[in-house]
């Protein structure tokens, strides 16, 4: 069976028909510079974000509304109810 890869609900075709596009409105020799301001312009965007998540954790630790200590015993604990309860499972599975 054949699969066809689509990225965004866009099949294989209609990709090679928007590069058509590109090339006929941006021509050959553009392209390798359309394609470097694009790469640029979207590692911005992605810094920026990063930078606005890393403020707004930060603030929230200031303020304490983020505990860190807090959600790493929570883990904790949640790991070790985990680890009982597959202790438990694991003796009533050797027992049947």
């Amino acid at each position: 069976m054949i699969k066809l890869t689509t990225l965004l609900f866009i099949g294989g075709t209609e990709i090679v028909f928007i590069l058509f596009i590109v090339v006929l409105v941006f021509g050959a020799d553009k392209l390798p510079e359309v394609a470097r301001g694009l790469g640029k312009g979207m590692r911005t965007l992605k810094d920026a974000t990063n930078d606005i998540k890393h403020e707004v954790t930060k603030s929230a630790k200031e303020s304490n509304i983020i505990d860190s200590d807090v959600a790493k015993e929570v883990q904790e604990e949640i790991k070790k109810a985990k680890d009982d309860l597959e202790d438990f499972t694991g003796s009533l599975k050797r027992k049947m």
